[in-house]
């Protein structure tokens, strides 16, 4: 899934490329995917690009006077496309078979196709006039990049989490945006922390979690500037220390990264930098480690 690093970059990308340029027409594959109908995607046709911004891990495409906003859940994807489409992206097929979701058509032909892969569809996108009628923008937390989200005020989010695992925290979207899975991980590791230590620390712990945080986004948003959205995700993943690389070296102390295993999904730590050497239970009803 895109975080926050790769949701900037594709925003500034996309920006470059659509950015004052005539919509066509907005084409729906996967209708459980479009999660309005007012206004309708009709209403697109005609108007120009704007600013493309992003919110947490939404995508913020401004069309005239209206916005399409993309979530691209776990294995959803930008494609740019140069070329105008054929008549039928799937001749004889039924909408909504395939990793085509919806098509965005520029004048000319050239413009976006939105895709998911894999079989559990979770991809969303949203045409509404304000993206807060976006429920998942409406609940967001801070950015944890702004100017204003001092480590005072990141320490009273830790105070008010309590005993919640801090991993936890770091991905709740209602809490932070636009911090996942991959750079909850990487966070931690260079933070030194337990996955599974409790949020309310000491100041100083707070601190350095902190900093953490802010040097990982920032060094990933970094690497990615620039970069099409092509290269993203092979970016995204040849940076990361800790995280997809399970049985490898830590980058830092040499010991063997190692793996928890949820109903859905997976997390990696090492043992020597975060656990004081302990391996974690890898089971769903894994208790912290102190």
């Amino acid at each position: 899934m895109p975080e926050l690093p790769e949701i900037t970059a594709l925003a500034a990308d996309l920006g470059e490329r659509l950015g004052g340029s005539p919509v066509e027409r907005l084409d729906i594959t996967s209708f459980a995917a479009l999660k309005t109908f007012d206004p309708p995607v009709s209403a697109l046709a005609g108007q120009s690009v704007g600013a493309v911004d992003h919110h947490g891990k939404f995508l913020d495409i401004e069309i005239g006077e209206l916005h399409l906003v993309l979530h691209l859940a776990r294995a959803g994807w930008i494609r740019w496309r140069y070329e105008a489409p054929q008549a039928s992206a799937r001749p004889g097929g039924r909408p909504g078979k395939g990793p085509l979701a919806a098509r965005l058509v520029l004048d000319g032909g050239s413009g976006i196709d939105i895709t998911e892969a894999g079989t559990k569809k979770s991809l969303a996108i949203y045409l509404v006039r304000d993206p807060a009628e976006v429920p998942g923008i409406a609940r967001l937390g801070p950015d944890p990049l702004s100017d204003d989200f001092t480590p005072e005020r990141f320490e009273e989010i830790l105070r008010a989490a309590g005993r919640s695992q801090i991993k936890g925290v770091l991905r709740n979207q209602s809490i932070l945006a636009g911090i996942g899975n991959a750079y909850s991980d990487e966070i931690l590791h260079v933070a030194r922390m337990s996955p599974f230590k409790p949020a309310a620390m000491s100041s100083e712990e707070a601190a350095r979690l902190y900093d953490a945080m802010r040097s990982t986004l920032r060094d990933a948003i970094a690497r990615a500037e620039g970069l099409h959205a092509s290269e993203l995700k092979k970016e995204k993943k040849s940076g990361l220390r800790v995280h997809g690389r399970t049985g490898e070296e830590c980058p830092v102390c040499g010991d063997i990264v190692r793996q928890v295993i949820y109903s859905d999904s997976t997390f990696q730590y090492c043992p020597t930098c975060q656990t004081g050497g302990k391996p974690l239970a890898d089971r769903v009803l894994s208790r912290l480690l102190k």
